[in-house]
């Protein structure tokens, strides 16, 4: 399992995502930046630094 906390890159939310693979954790994140974001377009650089932040779940 694994975890990412979105406030680790947008200073201020909340929302945590666990899941089993890293893959679902950024289709999950991708949807939560475009629905809670307002982000049309994830640039590369987001992603990375998403994936830096993807830490085994606690």
């Amino acid at each position: 399992m694994k975890q990412f906390n979105c406030g680790d890159v947008v200073p201020g939310c909340s929302v945590t995502f666990r899941f089993e693979t890293e893959d679902r954790i950024l289709e999950a994140v991708g949807q939560h930046a475009r629905k809670d974001h307002g982000l049309t377009d994830i640039p590369p650089q987001l992603i990375e630094q998403v994936k830096d932040k993807i830490k085994p779940a606690a």
